[in-house]
């Protein structure tokens, strides 16, 4: 028996679905390491992921090396490019790496498939969680298109710090986050720097100046 689905999807469980209630049971539970790898791109799709708990980064790469991430799934999510594999029979486009111990349910696809034909509130939920994130990759890839790079990477820092405004990252992370080069972060972080914003360390980046990068993002 999977254990404490019910606690993760509160909104399935009061279903009272007969179809989801078996499905959920029978889905096997795997637990995943952090930084360990949950699809490779180009991987052939079998199973339907339900997060139980814990963070898995999506993310993709190009010939050229550049890398992006797409989006990140937490406690009660599922994987928009699992669902679009598995109704297309098609191989995994990006890559799923788990950022933390991560606790999921993974459902046969003929099983999978089978419920969206017989639970229209299984159905409901697929589909909506399919929406909502392909509406985040929409939203991502105008900002990649149209957005300012040093308005992204000033909302990406003020996001991303903590209480005490220092931030441990490196400059490629960041980069794979806004789906550009090294060189380029690197470029503006100096540029940022130079204006009294942030302070450059090995592996962190210290925020100076909010108030100005709050000014930036709100361009």
């Amino acid at each position: 028996m999977t254990q404490n689905w019910q606690q993760t999807f509160p909104h399935l469980s009061e279903l009272n679905d007969a179809v989801i209630d078996q499905l959920m049971e029978n889905a096997a539970t795997i637990n995943l390491p952090a930084s360990t790898t949950a699809f490779h791109q180009g991987d052939a799709c079998s199973h339907y992921l339900l997060i139980l708990k814990g963070s898995i980064k999506v993310m993709t790469r190009a010939e050229n090396g550049r890398e992006i991430v797409l989006y990140r799934l937490g406690d009660g999510d599922s994987c928009v490019l699992t669902t679009s594999c598995l109704f297309g029979n098609s191989r995994y486009p990006a890559e799923g790496i788990s950022e933390t111990d991560v606790t999921a349910l993974a459902i046969p696809a003929k099983p999978f498939n089978e419920a969206i034909k017989q639970s229209q509130p299984f159905r409901e939920f697929v589909f909506n969680s399919f929406s909502s994130h392909l509406g985040s990759l929409i939203a991502l890839v105008e900002e990649v298109a149209f957005g300012k790079l040093d308005i992204r990477l000033a909302k990406l820092l003020l996001q991303a710090c903590t209480e005490n405004a220092a931030l441990e990252t490196t400059h490629q992370q960041l980069a794979t986050e806004l789906g550009s080069a090294r060189e380029v972060i690197s470029r503006l972080l100096k540029d940022f720097e130079s204006r009294g914003w942030v302070k450059l360390s090995r592996g962190s980046i210290n925020i100076l100046d909010k108030p100005s990068l709050e000014n930036i993002a709100a361009l």
